[in-house]
């Protein structure tokens, strides 16, 4: 089904038009076919003040837009035919669903259209980036309401112990595996795989890897509508770095190779070390050069620092290892079809656009430029110091991006504008707040 067979169906009557915001939710409205129709021509108007909003709508200030200086205008969204799909749960003739990026000025702070210009320079370049990612979350038995009564200490998760793999628990909750798969099919997520994580009701689904926006669109649908599946059959799911102190990380897991305009793969050399090219170092190369200071694409909220507290798997810094999980990217595969980096920096808060612009632009420009990775870490990445590390804090975090020349270079001056100038507002705004953990510790004797 087409943009334009849709249309032109007789029994279509509504449909919805989406973009995702900073913080990878989709925000859009349901509009009449003969609505649609002008819409596909012209765009439609949406405020980029969007944009600054945080997940419960807390409005954070984008100089120009919406502080002492802005307007609260709207700006054109240019729907993306390739992008139609069917929404899993909406009747016949309701259940069109088109993305859509800013353009003009707001393009400049638009995820979608950021990723679009770095897949652009990239293949202005000669390289055809090929990814695909992973998604961590813990679902509960709880719905929003008794999660909130609760204040959300002494949650009940889906399941009650730890269980990587455990095919026990798959058994157990064969209706919501099979009701994410059966999700997938109208909103076309390439779902490659899904299993048992870490800790008690912790999760992950993988999309399959490709080119293009896809990959990172599917990312965006498949997290806003796991929530969206959880809410349905009255439950919950997070998506937090760390949403207890005993939980592990929550991570989103970047996996991104390399072709030439010809299509072939650029990271294998059957010479090198583990198959390994000297383009795919110079690769690994560019993300240990530029990562760090664009921390926080990657660790966009106040949360996010509190997965790298001592005991959580996360990354112990810019490291690099052949199949080492204890290195922040991880060289996977072994042929020309499957030797690939992960980055494993991403929270799983991150928006999958700007993760995806972020670090193919680091990789690429670290081949363009010849730049050559720190030794490879042998053994565990925790026993030993990294000789690179990104930032430890949101502030040093937001100070660092917003002094990035090459952040300002590959994702605009005016992203990291609005970007840290949000962050900033959203550090301070939580600054100013008294952690129940706080009085429970000093209010007494402290």
């Amino acid at each position: 089904m087409t943009l334009d067979d849709y249309i032109a169906d007789p029994a279509s009557r509504f449909a919805t038009v989406a973009m995702a915001d900073t913080n990878g939710l989709l925000r859009g409205q349901m509009v009449s076919v003969n609505s649609l129709k002008g819409i596909a021509k012209n765009g439609m108007g949406m405020a980029p003040a969007q944009l600054s909003l945080d997940p419960t709508d807390v409005l954070l200030t984008i100089p120009g837009v919406n502080d002492e200086t802005g307007d609260f205008h709207d700006d054109p969204l240019k729907l993306d035919p390739a992008t139609v799909r069917r929404l899993p749960w909406s009747k016949p003739g309701h259940d069109l669903l088109v993305l859509s990026n800013f353009t003009g000025e707001s393009a400049k702070m638009c995820p979608r259209s950021i990723l679009s210009a770095v897949l652009a320079r990239a293949a202005k370049a000669g390289f055809v980036p090929k990814y695909g990612m992973e998604l961590e979350y813990t679902l509960f038995d709880e719905t929003p309401e008794s999660a909130r009564a609760k204040g959300y200490r002494n949650l009940k998760p889906a399941t009650q112990h730890a269980s990587h793999d455990l095919t026990i628990y798959q058994a157990l909750q064969t209706e919501w595996y099979e009701s994410i798969a059966a999700m997938c099919e109208p909103l076309r997520i390439d779902l490659a795989k899904m299993h048992e994580e870490i800790g008690a009701g912790f999760m992950e689904a993988c999309i399959g890897a490709g080119e293009g926006l896809e990959p990172a669109d599917q990312l965006v649908l498949l997290k806003n509508f796991i929530r969206a599946l959880a809410l349905r059959q009255g439950k919950s799911v997070t998506f937090m770095p760390r949403w207890n102190e005993q939980a592990d990380s929550q991570s989103i897991h970047l996996h991104v190779s390399l072709k030439d305009r010809a299509g072939k793969p650029l990271f294998h050399d059957p010479s090198g070390k583990n198959g390994v090219s000297q383009t795919f170092l110079h690769f690994l190369g560019g993300l240990q050069k530029y990562i760090g200071d664009m921390t926080l694409i990657f660790q966009p909220t106040v949360n996010s620092y509190r997965r790298f507290a001592p005991g959580t798997f996360a990354p112990p810094g810019l490291t690099w290892g052949y199949e080492n999980r204890t290195t922040c990217f991880r060289i996977v595969g072994h042929d020309a079809g499957s030797l690939r980096v992960e980055n494993r920096l991403p929270g799983a808060d991150t928006n999958p656009y700007l993760t995806a612009a972020a670090t193919i632009a680091a990789g690429v420009a670290g081949v363009i430029e010849g730049v050559e990775p720190d030794p490879e870490t042998i053994g565990s990445g925790y026993a030993q110091t990294p000789p690179r590390d990104f930032a430890r804090s949101m502030p040093e975090a937001i100070a660092r991006l917003r002094g990035s020349d090459f952040a300002k270079v590959w994702l605009g001056e005016r992203f990291v504008e609005a970007f840290t100038a949000t962050r900033e507002g959203q550090h301070d705004e939580f600054r100013r707040k008294v952690p129940d953990v706080e009085l429970e510790r000093f209010f007494d004797l402290g």
